[in-house]
């Protein structure tokens, strides 16, 4: 009976995931067509964010399609395992990806690379690329800098391991009957599927940004969302495995967690910007602290998502008690 859910179950798993992953996938194909017709990747007819949703596709596609093999041969290490062999792939493609694509912008004639091409799209949303006059983010930006793909890398990471930590995790529910985890598993699921929508959001409307260094209140909450969701998923995913245990475990760690990535996001930002930062209003709070740029609103944030990471862990824990 276990067997028959478990299979029914892998096989809707991957079935939902190739559906997810339709358009990144169609993405990659079409970037691949055009350099083997072209030699390069017209700006026009580049797909928004080939990387890394493309690469991540992929290692998820890898990771869900070996579970039933690692979790009967593996059995505890199989997330270990998958997540590994996923995390591979991801780095793999995205790489090849990185090193032999070029994007030609045929009005002016010049190309770039993928990555670099990219780090452009990060400023404001792709469509309003060609009627920005730059003068502004081009101070931001200074020369191009390859450390920028911290942001892939990490957001790139977080939602390999979170997702694969769902799949893998329902799956050992089947296997074992032990639900001890359920609870934080639905918990995980949702908060990464939010993160997953706003990473997608991102990448249509770069959260509305201009170009300039002080942005909208609606570009400035759905920046600040997104950094809290950001740490919240890597801290749910950590309460996951830590659940029952001493506070220690159960609470600090998460919540120590999510502050840490958090920081690491904004300062993958203050790389991508040269050393700036996007400003959300103007004032004390909003202005940055010489010496570590980040304003009063950014260390809160950064703060913020390290108490509801506790809060949420804290709750789960006394229900479980």
């Amino acid at each position: 009976m276990k067997n028959k859910v478990l299979n029914r179950y892998y096989l809707c798993s991957l079935a939902g995931v190739l559906i997810a992953s339709f358009y990144p996938i169609w993405m990659g194909v079409k970037v691949v067509s055009d350099m083997i017709r072209h030699g390069t990747v017209y700006a026009e007819d580049y797909p928004k964010y080939i990387i890394p949703y493309t690469p991540i596709a992929l290692a998820v596609i890898v990771g869900v399609a070996l579970m039933p093999i690692l979790i009967k041969k593996l059995e505890k290490l199989a997330l270990a395992a998958g997540t590994g062999v996923s995390l591979i792939v991801f780095f793999a493609s995205e790489l090849m990806l990185e090193s032999m694509v070029t994007v030609t912008r045929t009005f002016t004639g010049i190309f770039s690379t993928l990555e670099g091409w990219q780090m452009y799209m990060c400023y404001i949303p792709p469509e309003g690329f060609e009627e920005r006059t730059w003068t502004e983010v081009d101070v931001l930006m200074g020369e191009y800098s390859p450390a920028f793909k911290l942001h892939f890398y990490v957001i790139s990471v977080v939602l390999i391991i979170s997702i694969l930590n769902c799949f893998y995790g329902f799956a050992k529910m089947i296997v074992t009957g032990d639900s001890s985890r359920k609870k934080t598993l639905i918990l995980q699921s949702v908060v990464s599927a939010a993160f997953l929508g706003m990473c997608i959001w991102a990448c249509f409307t770069a959260f509305y940004r201009n170009g300039d260094i002080t942005v909208s209140p609606l570009s400035a909450v759905l920046m600040c969302a997104f950094f809290l969701l950001f740490g919240v998923t890597v801290g749910i995913y950590i309460v996951s495995f830590t659940i029952g245990k001493k506070k220690l475990f159960s609470v600090w760690l998460p919540s120590l967690s999510a502050v840490l990535v958090t920081l690491v996001m904004y300062i993958g930002e203050i790389v991508l910007l040269s050393g700036n930062l996007y400003r959300f209003g103007e004032g004390f709070f909003f202005d940055g602290i010489k010496g570590i740029v980040l304003a009063p609103v950014d260390i809160a944030v950064v703060l913020l998502s390290g108490v509801i990471t506790s809060m949420i862990a804290l709750s789960i824990d006394s229900k479980e008690k």
